[in-house]
């Protein structure tokens, strides 16, 4: 009984096929894309839920162009109102073509690999920095990529430069997509030693400065639909002694993150990373000492320290079209801790 069953279902499974591809020959070809759409869906049984166009409205219509679709069909490749075409890789989402990134702290570390990555990705590259050398040489690796980058050495402390940075940008490449606000750091210190202005001048590095060059840089971000990567660290939302300056600035930065994201949103995408502990120059006390750097991969939940690389790829997906349906958001991408992995070993006052 149970074989006979199976026989009858594969017949009337077939006439539905055959019932379906003639109705479906005769309605318009929008119809059809909304047919083909929805049954991709399809679960392993071919029933699927479709739109409420009166042509493609039935289940069973569409349970049997499913069935046909994949058994005989091709998949369509065009591209219309309904989406992209089945054939479409998810790896193509991942794509900068054309597009212009601006990438503050660019000499070096998560800012180069940034900078590489997203030319890797087929973007043009602004690189700010102080130390035009080092921006030189990531242009360098940009061009070797086959794509077009700028150097504009400057120290972000001074904000009253970035309309000309961003100037710059738009008159090189036409454009401006993308903005990283990367440079930022602030050294740790005892409370009882850190002064007013010593605490000013962490939250103007690491916040004043990218609320400003983002600011700054909105007018032309709605004009592509673009985006802003904050930059910030695990220390924004962890507690440890010593970081009081820094880890309030970042924390702040995660928070400005969240509201220029409301402020701009829906034309412009605002997101920040939270970094733990990336093997750059800013930890070139721990990885110059064996121990220290035990330590600290020992405290980590992936035992190992982060690479800049890693963080470029959490904001190339950021950036590009994968990251479309993100914004106001805190990635992080820190090995997994949920505590500091390295105290500094400030005694009780």
């Amino acid at each position: 009984m149970a074989s006979r069953s199976s026989a009858q279902r594969r017949r009337s499974s077939a006439s539905a096929c055959s019932r379906a591809t003639a109705r479906l020959e005769a309605v318009s070809s929008t119809a059809r894309r909304q047919a083909w759409r929805a049954c991709s869906t399809a679960d392993a049984a071919g029933w699927v839920m479709v739109g409420q166009d009166r042509h493609v409205g039935r289940a069973s219509v569409a349970r049997a162009a499913s069935y046909s679709r994949r058994v005989t069909s091709p998949a369509p490749t065009s591209t219309d109102a309904v989406g992209p075409a089945p054939t479409t890789s998810l790896l193509d989402r991942f794509r900068l073509t054309d597009r212009v990134a601006l990438v503050t702290g660019a000499g070096r570390g998560i800012g180069a690999a940034t900078a590489i990555g997203f030319a890797d990705a087929g973007a043009d590259v602004a690189l700010v920095a102080r130390t035009a050398t080092q921006l030189e040489e990531v242009a360098e690796q940009v061009r070797r990529r086959g794509r077009r980058a700028i150097v504009l050495p400057a120290d972000v402390n001074d904000v009253d430069r970035f309309a000309e940075l961003v100037g710059a940008t738009v008159e090189a490449f036409g454009r401006l997509d993308v903005v990283v606000n990367n440079a930022g750091g602030t050294a740790p210190a005892p409370l009882l030693a850190t002064s007013v202005r010593a605490f000013e001048a962490a939250f103007h590095f690491n916040v004043t400065t990218a609320f400003e060059l983002t600011r700054v840089a909105v007018p032309h971000l709605l004009a592509t639909g673009g985006n802003v990567i904050n930059i910030s660290s695990a220390l924004g939302h962890l507690r440890d002694r010593g970081f009081a300056a820094y880890g309030t600035a970042k924390a702040a930065l995660a928070h400005l993150t969240r509201l220029t994201a409301a402020d701009l949103a829906p034309r412009v995408r605002v997101n920040a990373i939270a970094c733990g502990s990336i093997a750059t120059a800013a930890l070139e006390t721990v990885l110059t000492n064996e121990a220290i750097r035990t330590a600290m991969e020992q405290g980590t939940p992936l035992r190992r320290l982060g690479e800049p690389e890693e963080i470029a790829a959490a904001a190339l997906w950021l950036a590009s079209p994968a990251g479309a349906f993100v914004t106001g958001k805190i990635i992080e991408v820190d090995g997994g801790i949920e505590t500091p992995n390295l105290s500094l070993g400030l005694p009780d006052l």
